[in-house]
């Protein structure tokens, strides 16, 4: 096969997978999760790998909102309290490092919402509310859920739904984007 006709229907099946996605998910489950992140008086964001990135991702857009909002394992994030929130993404739900954030973010008295394909793991039966993305996970390389390498479509969904919980915070809102931009980083 050409390069270009290689290229064209390997980002023809990302896309096709995230929209099936999309339409597997419960998107009144996202209710807690966008309630959470507007009463919570700081919110922390905690993954690793290219699910991290994703999540760093998404706790830009939230500080454009003008939230407190921090990404656990910075140098500047400090304790978690009472009234604050972890969002703690793991495709399989048994990072130790996720799991021992949550573990600590609940006995700290925050909430905690973990986003993951595994309903029945340690993070989510410590999280307070958890949507489940039903993706494969990145040792997952059978059962046909994603022909896609290792959690890539669990990363990939990770960005794309925090996405549309940001664009739906924003409409709720109602701030102009001049004035979100206004909180975009000048030291770039």
């Amino acid at each position: 096969m050409e390069l270009g006709k290689m290229l064209q229907s390997n980002l023809d099946l990302v896309l096709e997978e995230n929209l099936q996605l999309a339409k597997k998910i419960n998107f009144d489950n996202l209710y807690p999760l966008v309630q959470a992140v507007q009463t919570s008086e700081r919110i922390f964001l905690i993954a690793t790998g290219r699910s991290g990135f994703a999540l760093r991702g998404s706790a830009m857009r939230l500080m454009h909102l003008g939230l407190t909002v921090y990404f656990v394992g910075d140098t500047t994030t400090p304790a978690i309290g009472k009234n604050d929130l972890l969002i703690a993404a793991s495709g399989s739900g048994t990072t130790s490092l996720i799991v021992r954030a949550a573990e600590k973010a609940s006995s700290s008295g925050a909430k905690v919402i973990a986003l993951t394909t595994a309903p029945s793991s340690p993070l989510a039966e410590l999280a307070d509310h958890t949507v489940f993305i039903p993706a494969a996970g990145k040792e997952e390389f059978e059962g046909g859920k994603s022909k896609q390498y290792a959690g890539s479509l669990f990363e990939q969904f990770l960005s794309l739904l925090m996405d549309a919980v940001f664009q739906s915070l924003w409409e709720l809102d109602g701030t102009p984007a001049p004035e979100l931009w206004k909180r975009h980083a000048n030291l770039e």
